[in-house]
């Protein structure tokens, strides 16, 4: 618990974690504002209602690695492993802090979103309840998904060690790298189950947006898709760990 409440004390005490954790409210809900008031809501899903929310996941990846590589940049991590010399306590601590505190964000804002774009959305025919289909899944899974994309950023920040780098990485493989990927015909069955593209299936309905059906019936179920991703963040922990108990800070 000690360790939890420096690790606490550390990431808050910096302007940075709340200027993202601003950004990912304004991406959330200004994504649900679009989604509520264009054409009167009739594109008003859960699924639509989430796009911000995505968007808001990233940026939380961004906060997640900054917490470890600005403390290689001030040097400070030397004087968190003088004071706490088992280094998997650290990174164990500063990971369960991110992803409680990502799994806690990313369920207020998700709900937040869905209930405005729902206030918002004057089409009677839109399809708008957490009893519809899948939405209590699209909209409660991104609890999940900022807790396993945290746990993911943290890896990648102690492998990386710097900023620039890490927010490099956690920004274009989930947008860029898998897209490009997933665009080679030969690795076009391969790219579903590609960590992102995997997990995203868990967070994604059924219903039709503008009367187009955005479901595929390829690659994961949502549950596979899940656990793709989970054990993605638990192998890069992992390889995480290793590095750090291995190499100088």
């Amino acid at each position: 618990m000690t360790a939890l409440s420096v690790e606490r004390i550390k990431l808050f005490s910096t302007r940075s974690p709340y200027w993202c954790l601003l950004l990912i409210v304004v991406a959330g809900l200004g994504f649900a504002v679009i989604f509520g008031l264009v054409e009167n809501g009739s594109a008003a899903t859960a699924w639509t209602s989430q796009r911000g929310t995505n968007l808001g996941m990233m940026i939380f990846m961004v906060l997640s690695a900054l917490a470890i590589t600005t403390e290689y940049r001030f040097g400070t991590i030397r004087s968190t492993f003088l004071a706490e010399p088992n280094r998997t306590v650290v990174l164990l601590a500063k990971t369960i802090l991110l992803a409680v505190l990502g799994a806690v964000v990313g369920l207020i804002v998700a709900v937040a979103a869905f209930y405005l774009t729902k206030a918002l959305a004057s089409n009677p025919d839109s399809p708008l309840g957490l009893d519809v289909s899948d939405s209590a899944r699209v909209v409660f899974g991104q609890s999940a998904m900022f807790a396993v994309a945290s746990v993911i950023a943290v890896s990648i920040g102690t492998l990386v060690r710097q900023s620039a780098g890490a927010i490099a990485i956690v920004l274009l493989w989930p947008l860029l790298l898998e897209s490009l990927l997933g665009a080679i015909p030969a690795l076009n069955k391969a790219s579903q189950w590609f960590p992102f593209t995997a997990g995203d299936k868990f967070v994604s309905s059924s219903q039709p947006v503008f009367g187009v059906d955005i479901a595929t019936t390829s690659g994961p179920t949502p549950v596979q898709g899940l656990l793709v991703f989970a054990g993605t963040a638990v192998l890069l922990w992992i390889a995480a760990l290793v590095v750090l108990r291995s190499r100088d800070a």
